[in-house]
C-alpha cells in the first residue's frame, strides 16, 4: 500500500473512531438535541430530568467525547467569547473586577479571554484587533480610557468617555469621599494626607474632583504638602 493510501486508511479509522452527540445519543437512546443540550448547558436543558443530565454526562466522560469549538461556532453562529481589555491584574482592584467578571460570565455559560495593555494605545489597538480575530463577541475594559470606538458593543469598567458603541459603568465616587472624610472627621482627624491616583488611570480626576468638592463641603482643608500624586506602574 502507498503512503498516501496508508495516511487516508488511517484517517478514515481515526474518523470512525471520533466520538460525537449522535454516538453518545445512539449509546444512551436518546436523541442528539438532547444530548447536546445537556453538555452546552442551553436553555433547553431546563426541561431535561436531572437523572439524564448525569446519565449524558456521565457517557460523554466515558467515551471521552471532545466537543468542537469550531464545528459549534460555525452552527451557533455565536462563540459566547467575550474580550476583556484590562490596564493591569496584578493589583488588588484589577484583580476584584476580572474576579467578578469571571463569575458573571461562567453562570451564564460564556468564556472570556482577558489582555493586558498597560495603558500602551498601540498594544490596546492591536490586542482589540486580535481578540476580534478569535471571534469575541463584545469587549469589557477595565481602568481604560477609550478615545476611538471599537468594532464591538464595549462596556467599560469605570469608564468616563462619550463613544458611540460605548456603554460606561460609573463608580460614585462621590459617595465614597463623603464616607472616608466623615469617617476620618467623625474620629476627630484635622490633618488628613491625600494620595492622588494615577494619572493614566481612566479614574483619577473624576475621583479626584470628587475629593476635593466632598472636602469643601465638610470644611476640611486639602493641603498641597500633605498630598502625594502616584505615577509610574
Amino acid at each position: 500500500m502507498k503512503p498516501k493510501e496508508k495516511n487516508t486508511v488511517r484517517h478514515r479509522k481515526e474518523e470512525e473512531r471520533k466520538v460525537t452527540l449522535k454516538t453518545i445519543a445512539q449509546h444512551l437512546g436518546l436523541t442528539p438535541g438532547t444530548v447536546s443540550a445537556a453538555l452546552n448547558n442551553s436553555a433547553a436543558a431546563r426541561s431535561i430530568p436531572e437523572h439524564t443530565k448525569n446519565r449524558i454526562i456521565e457517557a460523554a466522560k466515558t467515551l471521552n467525547y471532545r466537543p468542537n469549538f469550531f464545528a459549534r461556532t460555525l452552527r451557533l453562529k455565536r462563540t459566547y467569547t467575550i474580550g476583556v481589555i484590562a490596564e493591569e491584574i496584578g493589583d488588588a482592584y484589577g484583580s476584584m473586577v476580572i474576579s467578578g467578571i469571571e463569575e458573571y460570565l461562567r453562570k451564564n455559560n460564556y468564556f472570556f479571554l482577558t489582555v493586558i495593555h498597560r495603558h500602551d494605545p498601540k498594544l490596546l489597538q492591536t490586542y482589540a484587533q486580535m481578540l476580534l480575530t478569535r471571534g469575541v463577541e463584545g469587549f469589557i475594559t477595565t481602568d481604560t480610557s477609550l478615545t476611538e470606538k471599537l468594532a464591538l458593543p464595549t462596556v467599560a469598567v469605570a469608564g468616563h468617555q462619550r463613544v458611540e458603541g460605548l456603554t460606561n459603568i460609573i463608580l460614585d465616587h462621590t459617595r465614597a469621599a463623603r464616607l472616608a472624610l466623615e469617617h476620618l472627621r467623625d474620629l476627630g482627624h484635622e490633618e488628613i494626607a491625600f494620595i492622588r491616583g494615577q494619572t493614566m488611570s481612566s479614574d483619577s480626576t473624576v475621583r479626584w474632583n470628587a475629593i476635593c468638592e466632598v472636602a469643601q463641603q465638610l470644611g476640611i482643608r486639602i493641603r498641597p504638602e500633605l498630598t502625594i500624586q502616584l505615577e509610574g506602574f
